[in-house]
């Protein structure tokens, strides 16, 4: 079936191409789109960062409609509104393999579950390492919104939740007065969501400290200290068997009031009429901004 689809070859824009979506297999659902959210990454896409993904890659925060399912599918049914990790979510149709999609309440933005299900999969990754710590001190350094989300993650786990220091200035609103500028001492589990090197070049890990590597950064060092401290490194990923219990997660916690997405999603933009405008205000990111999504009729 031949559908619209949004891409990009890295060359500074989004492009609107045909995607011919196969008919999905016995283990797939076939989704019609209704929301999906712009990403980081695909902004780094689109101005050569890092790929380009081939165009059945390209979106994976998305929310939609079922619109088919295969033989073996029995979670779901047509009608269903699920979120989706699978790809490619720019398309007006495109398929999910089992595991990577959840079903959820209703067609909402703060059921765009994927971004969220990556600040929870920083700590349910590893979650049975990170529970062999008894009673931990905990640093996350940065204040972005997979640092809220793992915080929340942390603290719904009472034999992490102790002693907890993050350190940033962005996002004061959700914030308030936990964050910090300095910190002291050393730690059990660090959660590292920043560009800085503080890792690498300060005496702040524990003996078989526990480290979270959860962003993207290019560093010259050696790991000396952290292989005399017998440290151990996690890298979560959206594509471990485990960010299905993630996205599970998620949906728990906002159905259950426990973690509020409120102000993540802060822009809609209309499919047909206001896609471009989707990636401009996603590299711009104008006053007020702090994630976009793109609304199909």
């Amino acid at each position: 079936m031949l559908v619209r689809c949004l891409q990009t070859t890295g060359q500074g824009r989004f492009e609107e191409v045909e995607y011919d979506k196969p008919e999905p297999s016995a283990t797939e659902i076939e989704v019609r789109a209704v929301m999906t959210g712009v990403c980081r990454s695909d902004i780094d896409m689109m101005n050569g960062d890092f790929g380009p993904l081939p165009l059945s890659m390209q979106g994976h925060e998305g929310l939609g409609i079922v619109t088919k399912i295969g033989i073996n599918q029995i979670d779901v049914k047509v009608g269903d509104i699920v979120a989706t990790r699978g790809e490619p979510a720019y398309a007006d149709y495109y398929n999910v393999k089992n595991k990577e999609y959840v079903k959820v309440p209703e067609a909402n933005p703060k059921y765009i579950l994927e971004p969220v299900a990556c600040g929870i999969n920083l700590i349910y990754q590893k979650l049975d390492l990170l529970q062999q710590k008894k009673s931990p001190r905990v640093l996350i350094l940065g204040s972005g919104f997979l640092a809220w989300v793992a915080y929340n993650t942390i603290t719904s786990q009472p034999i992490l939740a102790r002693d907890i220091t993050v350190v940033g200035n962005s996002n004061r609103d959700l914030w308030g007065d936990k964050l910090v500028q300095t910190y002291t001492g050393e730690f059990d589990i660090i959660i590292d969501l920043s560009s800085g090197t503080d890792v690498f070049d300060r005496p702040i890990v524990r003996n078989e400290a526990i480290v979270i590597f959860g962003a993207q950064k290019k560093v010259t060092t050696d790991f000396s200290n952290l292989l005399w401290k017998a440290c151990t490194m996690v890298f979560p990923s959206p594509r471990t068997d485990k960010f299905y219990l993630a996205m599970q997660v998620a949906e728990s916690m906002i159905t259950n009031g426990q973690l509020s997405v409120d102000k993540f999603w802060t822009q809609a933009y209309n499919r047909n009429i206001g896609w471009q405008q989707a990636f401009a205000d996603g590299m711009d990111r104008p006053n007020g901004y702090s994630r976009g999504y793109i609304v199909w009729d």
